[in-house]
């Protein structure tokens, strides 16, 4: 077996997976952040149980094992005494995690650019400063954009989800994606075709309920359902970690990055999706199975 590659951040450590004894039908929603991880832990939250008025309670029922801010001895003491089929999140590339041949590993993605938008709202609506050197609050100097895309994959700057670290994670996924429980989805297509995701996903968990229940299922992950009920469903709602609860489901749409950026900037990133991906590998990594076109409008 490969050896894994470590990963250590200021905020994450791929090593507290040593410490998580997997179970053959755990299911592990691995992705960069702001590219739809709550979104799909929502999805699967709501199918393990059936149950369209759950609180699925994230940080405490499918817990971020990576970040730590939690100690990780009581974080395995958890998972382990849990009696139902278990789900986790991770931000760590999957060449870093553990690998079992009947865990299902959840890997979504969304146009990089979008993310970083994204991101950028997400550091705005924490109460603490931990991205400021990274998202300064005034920023006439275009210095954002240039950390995006100098950061590396690993160390000091990836957790501010630059550029390198989506990358990684594609290139890590993808190249892992012919396993049998390795599968990947793009939040354009989530946002595409919302039913026939969740139809996908019953298929890969093995998990089936009549077309009512189903339905309810689907409206209850709904952006709106989820931005109007933000306490139940952003990551520990209810308990102050954002500045706003409903703030974190900001517009959950794509190409809010158009007319951002400088021709200039567009350009940087450009060269480097070109010179890294396929063109087949970058239209699926900005569009999803959609239609979209390849590059950006320069």
């Amino acid at each position: 077996m490969t050896e894994r590659a470590i990963y250590l951040g200021p905020l994450t450590d791929s090593r507290r997976w040593d410490q998580v004894t997997l179970r053959p039908d755990d299911v592990i929603v691995v992705s960069p952040p702001k590219c739809g991880t709550t979104w799909m832990q929502t999805i699967i939250a709501l199918l393990l149980a059936g149950d369209p008025d759950i609180t699925p309670e994230f940080s405490v029922k499918m817990p971020w094992v990576d970040i730590r801010v939690r100690d990780m001895t009581e974080v395995a003491e958890r998972l382990e005494a849990m009696t139902h089929r278990r789900s986790m999140k991770s931000h760590t590339p999957m060449d870093g995690l553990p690998l079992h041949d009947a865990v299902r590993y959840i890997c979504v993605f969304r146009h990089p650019l979008d993310a970083h938008f994204s991101f950028r709202n997400y550091v705005r609506n924490l109460p603490v400063s931990w991205f400021d050197a990274w998202y300064p609050q005034e920023d006439t100097a275009g210095d954002t954009f240039r950390h995006f895309l100098a950061g590396g994959p690993d160390g000091d700057t990836c957790d501010a989800m630059p550029l390198a670290h989506i990358l990684q994670h594609y290139e890590a996924a993808r190249a892992l994606s012919h396993q049998p429980g390795v599968s990947l989805f793009h939040y354009a297509d989530m946002k595409r075709d919302l039913p026939g995701v969740f139809d996908r996903l019953c298929a890969l968990l093995g998990i089936s309920y009549p077309p009512p229940v189903m339905a309810r299922l689907v409206e209850a992950a709904g952006f709106e359902n989820m931005r109007r009920n933000a306490d139940r469903f952003a990551p520990s709602g209810g308990k102050g970690f954002f500045k706003s609860d409903a703030d974190f489901f900001r517009s959950g749409t794509n190409g809010t990055w158009q007319g951002q950026l400088t021709q200039e900037e567009l350009a940087a990133y450009d060269a480097i999706m070109s010179d890294r991906l396929s063109p087949e590998d970058r239209r699926w990594l900005e569009y999803g199975s959609g239609s979209g076109e390849g590059g950006t409008e320069l």
